[in-house]
Protein backbone atom coordinates (compact mmCIF):
# COMPACT_ATOMS: atom_id res chain seq x y z
CA UNK A 1 0.00 0.00 0.00
CA UNK A 2 1.40 3.28 -0.86
CA UNK A 3 1.89 6.34 1.30
CA UNK A 4 -0.88 8.44 -0.10
CA UNK A 5 -3.43 4.93 0.20
CA UNK A 6 -2.53 4.40 3.97
CA UNK A 7 -3.11 7.70 4.82
CA UNK A 8 -6.56 7.74 3.04
CA UNK A 9 -7.88 4.60 4.95
CA UNK A 10 -6.47 5.80 8.02
CA UNK A 11 -8.98 8.70 7.68
CA UNK A 12 -11.81 6.41 7.81
CA UNK A 13 -12.19 6.60 11.56
CA UNK A 14 -15.72 5.71 13.47
CA UNK A 15 -17.05 8.16 15.85
CA UNK A 16 -14.27 11.04 13.63
CA UNK A 17 -15.67 10.66 10.80
CA UNK A 18 -14.03 12.22 7.40
CA UNK A 19 -15.88 14.93 5.92
CA UNK A 20 -15.96 13.94 1.96
CA UNK A 21 -16.58 16.54 -0.19
CA UNK A 22 -17.29 15.97 -3.75
CA UNK A 23 -15.94 17.69 -6.88
CA UNK A 24 -16.57 17.78 -10.33
CA UNK A 25 -13.65 19.54 -12.13
CA UNK A 26 -10.49 20.94 -11.49
CA UNK A 27 -11.51 24.18 -9.59
CA UNK A 28 -14.21 22.84 -7.36
CA UNK A 29 -11.08 20.35 -6.30
CA UNK A 30 -8.54 22.74 -5.98
CA UNK A 31 -10.67 25.02 -4.00
CA UNK A 32 -11.74 22.17 -2.07
CA UNK A 33 -8.17 21.23 -1.12
CA UNK A 34 -7.17 24.82 -0.33
CA UNK A 35 -9.95 25.03 2.03
CA UNK A 36 -7.83 22.24 4.00
CA UNK A 37 -9.52 19.38 3.04
CA UNK A 38 -7.65 16.55 3.08
CA UNK A 39 -9.18 14.06 0.70
CA UNK A 40 -11.72 15.02 -2.12
CA UNK A 41 -14.21 12.62 -4.43
CA UNK A 42 -15.50 13.29 -7.15
CA UNK A 43 -19.61 13.40 -8.27
CA UNK A 44 -20.67 11.61 -10.74
CA UNK A 45 -24.07 13.89 -11.08
CA UNK A 46 -21.46 16.96 -11.14
CA UNK A 47 -18.90 15.03 -13.78
CA UNK A 48 -21.79 13.94 -16.29
CA UNK A 49 -24.00 17.71 -16.52
CA UNK A 50 -20.54 19.06 -17.02
CA UNK A 51 -20.45 17.29 -20.07
CA UNK A 52 -23.78 17.43 -21.28
CA UNK A 53 -24.61 13.36 -20.27
CA UNK A 54 -26.92 11.60 -18.22
CA UNK A 55 -25.76 10.05 -14.79
CA UNK A 56 -26.07 7.04 -13.51
CA UNK A 57 -25.94 5.60 -17.07
CA UNK A 58 -22.20 4.44 -17.83
CA UNK A 59 -21.87 7.20 -20.08
CA UNK A 60 -19.21 9.02 -18.55
CA UNK A 61 -16.32 6.59 -18.98
CA UNK A 62 -13.67 8.84 -20.45
CA UNK A 63 -14.78 12.12 -18.53
CA UNK A 64 -14.10 10.63 -15.20
CA UNK A 65 -10.80 9.45 -16.75
CA UNK A 66 -10.01 12.27 -17.86
CA UNK A 67 -11.24 14.72 -14.58
CA UNK A 68 -8.81 12.36 -12.64
CA UNK A 69 -6.00 12.92 -15.06
CA UNK A 70 -6.37 16.72 -14.43
CA UNK A 71 -6.26 16.21 -10.60
CA UNK A 72 -2.84 14.69 -10.49
CA UNK A 73 -1.30 18.03 -9.61
CA UNK A 74 -4.00 18.72 -6.64
CA UNK A 75 -2.12 18.91 -3.34
CA UNK A 76 -5.14 16.62 -1.80
CA UNK A 77 -6.11 12.38 -1.60
CA UNK A 78 -8.63 11.70 -4.08
CA UNK A 79 -11.21 8.62 -4.30
CA UNK A 80 -13.38 8.22 -7.75
CA UNK A 81 -17.16 7.84 -8.11
CA UNK A 82 -17.09 5.18 -11.18
CA UNK A 83 -20.97 4.62 -10.57
CA UNK A 84 -20.93 1.15 -11.63
CA UNK A 85 -17.62 0.56 -12.80
CA UNK A 86 -19.01 1.67 -16.44
CA UNK A 87 -19.14 -2.09 -17.30
CA UNK A 88 -20.28 -5.17 -16.32
CA UNK A 89 -16.92 -7.55 -16.83
CA UNK A 90 -15.25 -7.64 -13.30
CA UNK A 91 -12.20 -7.55 -14.88
CA UNK A 92 -12.81 -4.39 -17.28
CA UNK A 93 -14.11 -2.72 -14.14
CA UNK A 94 -10.72 -3.62 -12.31
CA UNK A 95 -8.75 -2.46 -15.36
CA UNK A 96 -10.08 0.95 -15.62
CA UNK A 97 -9.48 0.97 -11.75
CA UNK A 98 -5.98 0.31 -12.47
CA UNK A 99 -6.06 3.34 -14.38
CA UNK A 100 -7.37 5.69 -12.34
CA UNK A 101 -4.69 4.68 -9.46
CA UNK A 102 -1.96 4.80 -11.93
CA UNK A 103 -2.96 8.62 -12.01
CA UNK A 104 -2.69 8.45 -8.40
CA UNK A 105 -6.41 7.70 -7.44
CA UNK A 106 -6.37 6.31 -3.58
CA UNK A 107 -9.98 5.08 -3.54
CA UNK A 108 -12.96 4.65 -5.49
CA UNK A 109 -16.81 4.80 -4.91
CA UNK A 110 -18.21 1.73 -6.73
CA UNK A 111 -22.03 1.21 -7.01
CA UNK A 112 -25.03 -1.38 -7.19
CA UNK A 113 -28.03 0.69 -8.49
CA UNK A 114 -28.28 -0.38 -11.94
CA UNK A 115 -30.48 2.69 -14.69
CA UNK A 116 -33.02 0.39 -15.15
CA UNK A 117 -33.20 1.18 -11.03
CA UNK A 118 -33.11 -2.13 -9.69
CA UNK A 119 -29.70 -3.49 -8.15
CA UNK A 120 -27.21 -5.46 -9.79
CA UNK A 121 -27.08 -9.28 -8.65
CA UNK A 122 -25.26 -9.41 -5.07
CA UNK A 123 -23.32 -11.67 -6.71
CA UNK A 124 -22.09 -9.75 -9.58
CA UNK A 125 -21.28 -6.57 -7.77
CA UNK A 126 -19.24 -8.42 -5.12
CA UNK A 127 -17.32 -10.09 -7.92
CA UNK A 128 -16.19 -6.70 -9.29
CA UNK A 129 -14.88 -5.72 -5.86
CA UNK A 130 -13.22 -8.57 -5.89
CA UNK A 131 -11.54 -7.96 -9.25
CA UNK A 132 -10.82 -4.87 -8.48
CA UNK A 133 -9.38 -5.71 -4.90
CA UNK A 134 -6.98 -8.28 -6.50
CA UNK A 135 -5.97 -5.57 -9.16
CA UNK A 136 -5.34 -2.65 -6.57
CA UNK A 137 -4.78 -4.29 -3.19
CA UNK A 138 -4.16 -0.63 -1.95
CA UNK A 139 -6.60 0.72 -2.76
CA UNK A 140 -9.88 2.22 -0.86
CA UNK A 141 -13.03 0.25 -1.98
CA UNK A 142 -15.84 1.88 -0.88
CA UNK A 143 -19.02 -0.51 -2.02
CA UNK A 144 -22.30 1.54 -1.98
CA UNK A 145 -25.79 -0.36 -1.89
CA UNK A 146 -29.04 1.85 -2.97
CA UNK A 147 -31.21 -0.65 -1.44
CA UNK A 148 -32.83 2.99 -0.12
CA UNK A 149 -32.02 5.05 -2.94
CA UNK A 150 -33.66 2.75 -5.48
CA UNK A 151 -36.79 2.36 -2.69
CA UNK A 152 -35.94 -1.56 -2.20
CA UNK A 153 -38.36 -3.21 0.04
CA UNK A 154 -37.41 -3.68 3.32
CA UNK A 155 -33.80 -2.32 2.69
CA UNK A 156 -32.16 -3.31 6.14
CA UNK A 157 -31.73 -6.85 4.78
CA UNK A 158 -31.18 -6.03 1.64
CA UNK A 159 -28.30 -4.13 2.61
CA UNK A 160 -27.10 -6.20 5.21
CA UNK A 161 -27.34 -9.12 3.07
CA UNK A 162 -25.04 -7.26 0.46
CA UNK A 163 -22.41 -5.62 3.15
CA UNK A 164 -21.86 -9.06 4.17
CA UNK A 165 -21.29 -10.49 0.68
CA UNK A 166 -19.29 -6.98 -0.59
CA UNK A 167 -16.64 -7.36 3.16
CA UNK A 168 -16.18 -10.99 2.02
CA UNK A 169 -15.04 -9.49 -0.85
CA UNK A 170 -12.82 -6.99 -0.41
CA UNK A 171 -14.87 -4.07 0.39
CA UNK A 172 -12.75 -1.27 3.06
CA UNK A 173 -16.61 1.08 3.25
CA UNK A 174 -19.88 0.73 2.86
CA UNK A 175 -21.60 3.77 1.54
CA UNK A 176 -25.79 3.47 2.30
CA UNK A 177 -27.21 7.07 0.75
CA UNK A 178 -30.75 7.54 2.23
CA UNK A 179 -30.14 5.54 5.37
CA UNK A 180 -32.89 7.15 7.78
CA UNK A 181 -31.36 8.63 10.78
CA UNK A 182 -32.96 6.05 12.94
CA UNK A 183 -31.22 3.10 11.37
CA UNK A 184 -27.80 4.47 11.41
CA UNK A 185 -26.78 2.87 14.30
CA UNK A 186 -28.07 -0.24 13.52
CA UNK A 187 -25.71 -0.10 10.02
CA UNK A 188 -22.97 0.88 11.89
CA UNK A 189 -23.53 -2.41 14.33
CA UNK A 190 -24.00 -4.72 11.91
CA UNK A 191 -22.47 -3.84 8.51
CA UNK A 192 -18.97 -4.96 9.56
CA UNK A 193 -17.50 -2.17 7.60
CA UNK A 194 -16.66 1.28 8.20
CA UNK A 195 -20.38 3.08 6.76
CA UNK A 196 -20.10 6.20 5.56
CA UNK A 197 -23.17 8.20 4.89
CA UNK A 198 -24.52 11.10 2.67
CA UNK A 199 -24.93 14.51 4.45
CA UNK A 200 -28.35 15.45 4.03
CA UNK A 201 -29.32 19.67 4.73
CA UNK A 202 -31.76 19.66 7.90
CA UNK A 203 -30.18 15.84 8.94
CA UNK A 204 -27.84 14.87 11.26
CA UNK A 205 -24.78 16.91 11.42
CA UNK A 206 -21.17 15.46 11.62
CA UNK A 207 -20.96 15.51 15.08
CA UNK A 208 -24.21 13.57 15.88
CA UNK A 209 -23.46 10.86 13.26
CA UNK A 210 -19.56 10.68 14.79
CA UNK A 211 -21.47 9.50 18.02
CA UNK A 212 -22.97 7.19 15.80
CA UNK A 213 -19.95 5.62 14.90
CA UNK A 214 -20.06 6.86 11.54
CA UNK A 215 -16.68 6.82 9.48
CA UNK A 216 -17.63 8.72 6.34
CA UNK A 217 -19.63 11.94 5.35
CA UNK A 218 -20.07 12.46 1.66
CA UNK A 219 -21.72 15.65 0.24
CA UNK A 220 -22.12 13.59 -2.96
CA UNK A 221 -23.92 15.87 -5.49
CA UNK A 222 -24.89 18.48 -3.09
CA UNK A 223 -22.27 21.08 -3.49
CA UNK A 224 -22.46 21.19 -7.84
CA UNK A 225 -26.29 21.57 -6.68
CA UNK A 226 -25.65 24.39 -4.67
CA UNK A 227 -23.31 26.03 -7.31
CA UNK A 228 -25.53 25.67 -10.09
CA UNK A 229 -28.45 27.31 -7.38
CA UNK A 230 -26.34 29.96 -6.39
CA UNK A 231 -25.24 30.78 -9.94
CA UNK A 232 -28.76 31.09 -11.29
CA UNK A 233 -29.94 33.03 -8.08
CA UNK A 234 -27.36 35.59 -8.80
CA UNK A 235 -28.42 36.08 -12.67
CA UNK A 236 -32.05 36.43 -11.43
CA UNK A 237 -30.98 39.01 -8.92
CA UNK A 238 -29.14 40.80 -11.67
CA UNK A 239 -31.55 40.35 -14.34
CA UNK A 240 -34.36 42.21 -11.54
CA UNK A 241 -32.25 44.78 -10.61
CA UNK A 242 -32.01 43.28 -6.34
CA UNK A 243 -29.65 42.52 -4.33
CA UNK A 244 -28.56 38.27 -4.40
CA UNK A 245 -28.01 38.45 -0.73
CA UNK A 246 -24.79 35.38 -1.46
CA UNK A 247 -22.03 35.07 0.01
CA UNK A 248 -18.65 37.51 -1.43
CA UNK A 249 -17.39 34.75 -4.44
CA UNK A 250 -14.15 34.25 -4.39
CA UNK A 251 -11.47 36.62 -5.78
CA UNK A 252 -10.73 36.39 -9.45
CA UNK A 253 -6.84 36.18 -8.89
CA UNK A 254 -7.41 33.19 -6.17
CA UNK A 255 -9.50 31.06 -8.43
CA UNK A 256 -6.60 32.03 -11.18
CA UNK A 257 -3.80 30.77 -8.88
CA UNK A 258 -5.35 27.56 -7.94
CA UNK A 259 -4.64 26.14 -11.57
CA UNK A 260 -1.16 28.35 -11.45
CA UNK A 261 0.78 25.09 -10.92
Amino acid sequence: MTDRAAAFHALHRPGRPLLLPNAWDHASAAALAARGHPAVGTTSLGVAAAAGKPDGTGATRSETLDLARRLRGVPVLLTVDIEDGFDDDPAAVAGYVAELAALGVVGVNLEDGRPDGTLAPVELAAAKIAAVRAAVPGLFVNARTDAWWLGVPDPVPAALERAAAYRAAGADGLFVPGVPDDTVALMVAEAGLPLNVLHRPNGLDLAALGRLGVARVSTGSLLFRAALGAALHLADAVRAGRDAGLPAAPDYAWVCDLSAG
